[in-house]
């Protein structure tokens, strides 16, 4: 049992949770994940930990109402509540060094697996310049987390109502075009993002990272869901990843496999009867 210790509404159908996970909190790194059911009758989902704090033993999990488990977990848990089960942590940590300025990019929920990452690269003491994007002021989170720990911090919106309107690639390409040394860009966010921003950087030979924990379904391997082409070879992101050289994956692939379980997602939650849902 993880007890939640505090749920906040971040964006529409966007929600933190605070969870009381102490042997996850001191066992993680940045860019790993945790699987959780919800109840006895829940599937198990890959989560991405957004944060942690080793003292209080909390991490912090981001999750989008999009599918049955995450909708069930949004619409019904509160705070005081227990998740069932909480698994990690699982997947590889991200690179760590000092590597010089460090560009990461953050697309919609993708902000929050940004955080602990561009965190640790300031902390090791390089130049963290973010840039973070969503497709309205509305669905903008931790704008204020991201600019603590930024050297330098760019928000985008497709529409123009907060920051600058365009897209996260745009600033980007400025830089590189500007002759700006880049020595390390992280992107993680909606597929079709992060494929924009590794064709940003390849002319430019900036190294990139690109997280594809949006494609992973049952986080350990066994499903097969996660599998994606990186340098000609079969990867699984969960056990192989979930961050891999962005110049090497075959994204037409990745997109054909994030499809995969679409219509099942889009299922209704059916507890069956067994959980307190009834009740409300």
């Amino acid at each position: 049992m993880a007890k939640i210790i505090t749920k906040t509404n971040l964006a529409p159908a966007v929600y933190e949770f605070v969870v009381d996970a102490p042997l996850v909190a001191h066992k993680c790194h940045p860019g790993q994940f945790v699987i959780i059911r919800t109840d006895e009758y829940s599937e198990r989902i890959p989560l991405t930990i957004a944060d942690f704090d080793r003292e209080k033993g909390y991490i912090t999990l981001i999750v989008q109402a999009v599918g049955n488990t995450t909708k069930h977990l949004c619409d019904t848990f509160n705070e005081g509540d227990d998740i069932l089960d909480v698994v990690g942590p699982l997947g590889h940590p991200s690179e760590m060094g000092k590597f010089g300025t460090v560009v990461v990019v953050g697309g919609g929920i993708g902000v929050a697996p940004v955080y602990p990452i561009a965190r640790a690269y300031h902390e090791l003491g390089n130049k963290v310049i973010s840039i973070i994007g969503a497709r309205d002021k509305d669905l903008v989170i931790w704008q204020d987390k991201m600019a603590a720990i930024s050297d330098e911090l760019i928000l985008t919106t497709d529409n123009g109502s907060a920051g600058r309107k365009g897209f996260v690639t745009d600033p980007l390409r400025e830089m590189l075009e500007a002759g700006e040394k880049v020595d390390l860009v992280l992107a993680i966010g909606p597929v079709i993002m992060m494929k924009n921003v590794a064709a940003t950087t390849k002319p430019f030979g900036v190294k990139t990272t690109a997280s594809l924990n949006t494609i992973m379904v049952d986080g350990t391997g066994m499903c097969g869901g996660c599998r994606v082409m990186v340098g000609g070879e079969n990867k699984f992101a969960c056990v192989d990843g979930p961050e891999f050289d962005a110049h090497e994956v075959d994204f037409a692939n990745l997109v054909m496999r994030q499809q995969m379980y679409k219509d099942q997602e889009a299922l209704e939650y059916s507890c069956g009867g067994h959980c307190k849902c009834v009740e409300e």
